[in-house]
């Protein structure tokens, strides 16, 4: 009976991890956009190796407040703001002004860069604004009529591919020496004002901002309606460092290759969406070779595509749970949906007007964007650390004792180069 029973058991526990993967991966592939192809390119580009400590800081330093996010909707059944609303009114309504502060933004941000690779892709000739406007569109109708299924579909295809034609193409530079050239070469400082808001901007969605916690928690619960299995702690962290794992090794990948093929070549990346996509592409070409370059076009549209088709359903998502976290039916089924859908139009046409007037400040968009992430993660840790320890979660679920000690000196770190970031901007 036992021998029969093992391995039962064992094919038990395999179902139920790979049940629950699937919102790992569509957390990475939120994102694995902008932080990705524009900020971590950009590192390696400007500074080389020489700060290749701020992504690890990043990735480290952030996974426990992430990883808090599955953890805390797989022991609850619930999503983490229903969390903050039990835990204080205060919690609620401070995590309500850092989305209504950022959302807008955020989705801004993504949706440029997506434009300027459909213009260096297809050569319209179109503004910013028009693509925008059309990828925007397209989003729309895709989670109208596609809603969560094809968004998790859609994600761990465009994520595998994207993975493994990084990884080829640094491969292929470290072969022909280009690391020795990066070491060698020095790298500029960036202890000064322009530096420290760079490094802010990179660690803010590096490898994934922590506003991704809730949308992760969310879409944990969508997961299990999918398949009809809830998952244990277990499956949802084996979920979690998947997708996590994903978006950190991506990010090193581009990482690399902005270092191997552009640092200390007196080359910049241009300031504008369009010409900085077609830069991105040549790194490529460079490496692997022009053949190239019609794939890695397809490919860096369709993987920033996925990033703003994902944003662009999180925060209505989010929208609707908030509503149902205060109206008066208790958010029923129905109001939720129709929430969802009035989000789904109102927060891309708000974008659309962030746009409008900041198209042609495409950096500067960008890096405005990651640094309201990165200021906001502090507080975000924080209420995440309180959710997972404290009563709402059962005490077989909470983090063990290392794990909170860790996690504590990961929020100090949040808050203390928070602090940094106020002194270089206003007082340096």
């Amino acid at each position: 009976m036992n021998k029969k029973k093992g391995p039962v058991n064992q094919t038990n526990i395999k179902n139920r991890l790979f049940l629950a993967l699937g919102p790992g991966l569509l957390m990475a592939g939120a994102a694995v956009g902008v932080s990705h192809l524009v900020q971590a390119t950009r590192a390696g580009a400007d500074y080389g190796f020489a700060i290749i400590w701020v992504l690890i800081v990043a990735v480290v330093s952030k996974y426990p407040f992430l990883e808090f996010g599955p953890r805390f909707a797989a022991a609850t059944g619930t999503h983490l703001i229903t969390g903050y609303r039990r835990m204080s009114a205060a919690a609620f309504w401070v995590y309500v002004a850092i989305t209504f502060g950022t959302m807008f933004i955020i989705t801004a941000a993504v949706t440029i860069v997506t434009a300027g690779l459909a213009e260096q892709l297809f050569g319209m000739g179109w503004s910013n604004f028009s693509w925008s406007a059309l990828i925007f569109a397209t989003c729309v109708m895709l989670l109208w009529f596609g809603r969560y299924p094809g968004l998790d579909l859609s994600m761990k295809v465009i994520i595998s591919l994207l993975t493994l034609l990084t990884l080829t193409a640094v491969l292929i530079a470290f072969g022909a020496g280009a690391g020795a050239d990066a070491v060698r070469t020095g790298a500029p400082s960036y202890w000064n004002a322009a530096g420290i808001a760079f490094i802010i901007a990179f660690m803010g969605w590096m490898p994934i901002p922590l506003d991704a916690a809730v949308w992760h928690s969310i879409w944990t619960g969508e997961r299990s309606k999918q398949t009809g299995s809830k998952p244990d702690i277990r499956a949802a962290r084996f979920d979690f460092d998947m997708g996590y794992g994903a978006a950190a090794f991506i990010g090193l990948l581009f990482f690399l290759l902005g270092t191997l093929v552009m640092f200390g070549s007196g080359v910049t990346f241009a300031a504008g969406s369009v010409a900085f996509s077609a830069q991105i592409v040549d790194l490529y070409s460079q490496t692997l070779g022009s053949w190239s370059v019609p794939l890695i076009s397809v490919a860096a549209f369709i993987t920033m595509l996925s990033t703003t088709l994902a944003v662009t359903d999180a925060y209505p998502r989010v929208l609707s749970e908030l509503w149902a976290e205060v109206s008066a039916d208790g958010g029923e089924s129905a109001t939720r949906v129709s929430v969802y859908r009035l989000g789904l139009f109102a927060v891309p046409l708000a974008a659309l007007g962030v746009l409008y007037f900041t198209s042609d400040a495409f950096t500067l968009l960008v890096d405005f964007a990651a640094s309201l992430s990165f200021i906001a993660a502090p507080v975000l840790a924080w209420f995440n650390y309180r959710l997972i320890t404290g009563n709402q979660v059962p005490p077989e679920a909470r983090p063990s004792k290392g794990y909170r000690i860790f996690s504590l000196c990961c929020l100090a770190f949040l808050v203390v180069f928070t602090l940094i970031w106020f002194y270089w901007r206003f007082f340096s």
